[in-house]
């Protein structure tokens, strides 16, 4: 006998959680569209050369793709996220009129840890738009992130980077340009692993002890304080153009009012090495949940690097975790079901009567549902009561031979005599 169970890292979403869920997803495709984006979709079935282009994730998320081969013997991958997806489609379509505002909800893969709101299959609510260099469009994001968590009453705070500042940094500690990478996926984990256990991994990857104590000389300065010292004393090419972009985009901070709602953070560098500018992470103030609600960035040079041109495609984009957002939710008590319909309608040896009236209620935009198993009055009753149904309607040969029936509100018993000839008008006032 089959043993029934989900793979580790992948869940089945009841009816009572995915409704919970695709409020969700509503929410976040109305403040997107409220911004310009459209929506888009793409295959979650990909080339594994293109998930594993040098222009792609990087080396990293590399260990944690799925992969398997056609009957052509073709080597594919599963995505992992939306944004080398949307990446392509840009390179395949080069008619697309500049900026190119899109957002894309689907499922994405990772065979890495499981935790608390990170699984192997979840789902991945993306907004990017390509063709605008200026920081405005991160700013935009900003927005969008403050908007969306508003609207799902979270208190949350953007902590903010920008990749060019944090190789620069890199590079004024004398730290081998070869390893620069490496070393930024290790100052990613300050928070999680502190200052010591990064320590220890620079030494492992052979960081001379003074580059690593310059390195951090740096990035635990005061965040105002660096900020204004690399202005004024900037060490390279890297931390110049670093410097300035955030100067730009804390300007339209400024002139958005999200000054409180964003955090610099020096050590911010965020996993995958397609990043080249800002980048950004979304976290709950109070903590609860340790991982990032969302995250985004500039990744310049992936879609040029696809087409093998010279012409710029400067793309920001951003990612909303759907799982997390549940999760800090149903945390807080705010994660609301609803019901599978507003009336439940119980025949009594009338099931074509019924169903005639159900067709009709639902034409006039009802959420109608329909006792079909036949079962006794009481049980259909207490059916209806343990979905939460608010309205029940019971039909007989009386009801049909007088052309009027009682719809019963469940929680109070109270009851409505409704005229089959007033339908409407007889139901909406009921209904309150």
């Amino acid at each position: 006998m089959i043993e029934l169970k989900n793979p580790r890292g992948t869940l089945d979403y009841l009816p009572q959680q995915q409704k919970i869920r695709q409020d969700i997803i509503r929410k976040l495709e109305d403040v997107f569209e409220k911004f310009g984006y459209q929506p888009l979709e793409t295959p979650i079935l990909c080339h594994f050369e293109l998930l594993a282009s040098k222009y792609a994730g990087g080396a990293e998320i590399l260990k944690e793709v799925y992969t398997l081969y056609d009957q052509g013997n073709r080597q594919l991958g599963l995505r992992y996220d939306l944004t080398v997806p949307f990446s392509k489609v840009v390179g395949l379509n080069p008619d697309l009129r500049m900026p190119f505002k899109r957002y894309e909800i689907g499922k994405v893969f990772r065979d890495g840890p499981v935790k608390t709101g990170r699984n192997r299959e979840f789902t991945q609510c993306d907004v990017d738009v390509v063709g605008v260099s200026s920081m405005l469009a991160e700013a935009e994001y900003f927005a969008i992130t403050s908007e969306v968590f508003k609207k799902f009453g979270l208190e949350t705070y953007i902590t903010y980077n920008n990749r060019k500042l944090l190789s620069g940094l890199v590079k004024a500690s004398e730290i081998d340009v070869d390893i620069a990478s490496s070393v930024i996926l290790s100052i990613d984990k300050y928070e999680k692993i502190g200052k010591d256990g990064v320590f220890e991994e620079l030494n492992e990857k052979g960081i001379a002890k003074e580059s690593a104590e310059k390195l951090f000389s740096f990035i635990e300065m005061d965040p105002k304080a660096l900020l204004q010292y690399l202005s004024e004393n900037p060490i390279n090419d890297q931390i110049d153009e670093g410097i300035q972009e955030l100067n730009e985009l804390n300007s339209y901070i400024e002139a958005a009012n999200l000054d409180d709602y964003v955090r610099f953070s020096p050590f911010l560098a965020r996993g995958l090495e397609i990043y080249t500018g800002t980048i950004w992470e979304v976290f709950l103030i109070d903590g609860s949940i340790t991982s990032s609600l969302g995250g985004g960035g500039r990744y310049d040079k992936i879609i040029g690097g696809f087409l093998e041109s010279d012409i710029e495609y400067p793309p920001v984009g951003m990612s909303f975790g759907l799982d997390v957002i549940y999760e800090a939710l149903k945390m807080k008590g705010q994660a609301e079901y609803g019901v599978p319909a507003q009336i439940y309608i119980i025949p009594m040896g009338t099931e074509k009567e019924c169903f005639n009236l159900a067709t009709m209620l639902r034409e006039l935009g009802f959420n109608v549902d329909m006792e079909m198993t036949k079962r006794r009055l009481k049980k259909a009753l207490d059916y209806a009561n343990k979905l939460d149904i608010p309205y029940v309607i019971v039909i007989g040969d009386n009801e049909l031979k007088e052309k009027k029936f009682k719809i019963k509100r469940m929680a109070d018993g109270k009851e409505n005599v409704i005229d089959f000839d007033k339908i409407e008008d007889d139901l909406r006032e009921a209904i309150q």
